[in-house]
């Protein structure tokens, strides 16, 4: 009796790679892009809490001269504002975060944020600054050198005005007045930012 012929079996394999592959792809586009909260091995938080306050992460970006890597930044605000006059407009808590890359002595921390404010200032916005700077660089001068893996909190409370903290420790007295916040945002998103690239990462670009 003639046997009838086996129909050929076909391979699982090609089935178990499509699949695979569909996987791997939808996962990927369900994993968040780590270029958007990390930098040069610094890890940003998603958000921050501060004044009873959820602040999302609006951006990060980097202070680099040539081949030199400052420090990388993150901008927190109570909504994610891609505008920078918008930003200095927004009311409410805001954090601005710096971490440094390599050791910062406060006389360069210091002589950076006059030049800073100086660039994006008249001279009697300035004059009206004054005080308030001064006690600023009193603050920075006592916390002392920067070094990789600090993280150095800039923030703004309605009530409270602008506190600084390293590694989460207040240094200094508060600055009243959110003019002031204002004036130390402007180093960063002002017409004339420390670095465009730093700006337009802070602001989501």
């Amino acid at each position: 009796m003639k046997s009838e012929p086996s129909t050929p079996r076909r391979s699982a394999f090609p089935r178990r790679l499509a699949a695979s592959l569909c996987a791997t792809l939808a996962f990927g586009l369900l994993l968040p892009t780590a270029s958007a909260k990390e930098i040069e091995g610094v890890r940003f938080d998603d958000a921050a809490r501060l004044g009873g306050k959820h602040l999302p992460l609006n951006g990060t970006g980097l202070r680099e001269v040539f081949v030199i890597k400052g420090y990388a930044a993150a901008l927190y605000l109570p909504e994610r504002v891609r505008n920078a006059t918008v930003v200095l407009g927004t009311p409410g808590p805001k954090r601005l975060q710096i971490r440094p890359l390599r050791e910062v002595d406060s006389a360069t921390f210091v002589k950076a944020l006059n030049e800073g404010l100086r660039d994006n200032h008249s001279a009697l916005q300035m004059r009206s600054l004054s005080d308030r700077v001064a006690q600023l660089e009193r603050t920075m001068t006592q916390m002392g050198a920067a070094h990789r893996g600090d993280i150095i909190n800039f923030d703004f409370t309605p009530d409270g005005g602008t506190a600084v903290t390293l590694n989460g420790i207040p240094r200094g007295q508060t600055i009243p007045g959110e003019d002031f916040y204002q004036a130390v945002l402007r180093i960063f998103l002002g017409e004339h930012p420390v670095d465009r690239d730093l700006k337009r990462g802070l602001l989501g670009g």
